[in-house]
């Protein structure tokens, strides 16, 4: 089993021994990530999903939760536009190459008696204070927040049994939440999961703000059309630094995973056509100044674009359109 393929573009693993002894047992342990089925799927999305197929192609067994029950918790929409997104959401998923993986829905095993019984066990188990801190991933309001979303991250523990995995992976902002399974999850007689997280991808307007559907040129939707790619990648953060550089970030974590070269068309008076073949180099080239923003925004514009053809076509043939929200809570 590839364990570097497993680590690859992550910024964190609990534990490293425990990850390499998981890699080194025979069969195909088991990774989940769980997903609220809100909003369209964008490339911040897809970059949990690039990981999920290193995973894969590393020998895993992929699980992908579409939470429907933590997503109305969490005061996101009716049910019926839920279920609705979460057929979206699947597809999305299977257009972007995760077709091989395992689709649970939250709805088809968190009303059985076993789940809620150890919902209500991690609850006793687990302080006031402790769900809370958890809880500030799940609420962005914590002022006017509801009882509804404390319940969400001792859900997302009992998910970690229920679909028995090996490997609970995420997103960095997950992180309260997963080092609270790993102290609580042995006292309801389950193993301590393996733990992977990368990083967030930061929003196309820069670190100060988040990808949000309310914000459109804040995200690149997997099935945008590559004008409104371009349009947006055009006027996208670029600071000449890599670091909270999501231009960069792009190709890092999409771009070289999925294509493992980027080219960027130029005059020859402006240095020549150039294809890098790792984003290290771009990077220094990028930060030394001998690539222009410009050339590397039009490059990473036409990469995505190209990236994301397979979703565009599958979502076209299959009908989907994203669905609109009729009702709000």
């Amino acid at each position: 089993m590839d364990e570097s393929l497993v680590r690859r573009n992550t910024v964190e693993v609990v534990e490293p021994a425990e990850l390499t002894e998981l890699c080194h047992k025979s069969g195909h342990p088991t990774v989940y990530c769980g997903y609220e089925t809100s909003g369209p799927v964008h490339i911040g999305h897809m970059m949990t999903v690039q990981k999920l197929l290193d995973f894969q192609s590393a020998g895993f067994k992929v699980k992908v939760l579409f939470a429907d029950i933590h997503t109305g918790l969490n005061r996101k929409g009716s049910e019926d536009w839920i279920a609705e997104m979460v057929g979206f959401w699947k597809e999305c998923f299977v257009g972007l190459g995760l077709n091989k993986a395992e689709f649970v829905r939250g709805s088809d095993f968190q009303y059985n008696r076993e789940y809620v019984h150890d919902v209500l066990d991690i609850a006793q188990k687990t302080t006031l204070n402790r769900a809370l801190r958890s809880m500030q991933e799940v609420a962005r309001d914590m002022e006017n927040a509801h009882t509804s979303q404390v319940i969400y991250p001792l859900m997302q523990i009992a998910d970690i049994k229920h679909l028995n995995a090996d490997v609970a992976y995420g997103g960095l902002e997950q992180r309260k939440i997963h080092m609270l399974a790993r102290e609580i999850l042995p006292e309801v007689g389950y193993r301590k999961p393996v733990i992977v997280h990368t990083p967030l991808l930061c929003s196309l307007k820069g670190p100060e703000s988040k990808m949000s559907s309310s914000v459109p040129d804040s995200l690149v939707a997997i099935d945008e059309a590559p004008e409104s790619i371009a349009s947006k990648m055009k006027k996208a953060y670029c600071p000449p630094t890599k670091e909270s550089n999501p231009v960069l970030d792009i190709v890092r974590y999409l771009i070289f995973p999925r294509k493992g070269t980027l080219t960027v068309e130029r005059p020859e008076k402006f240095g020549g056509n150039t294809t890098y073949q790792n984003a290290d180099s771009l990077d220094s080239d990028y930060v030394s100044g001998k690539l222009h923003p410009a050339d590397l925004k039009t490059a990473v514009a036409k990469n995505l674009a190209e990236i994301l053809e397979p979703a565009r076509e599958h979502l076209k043939k299959k009908g989907m359109t994203l669905p609109k929200q009729k009702t709000s809570i």
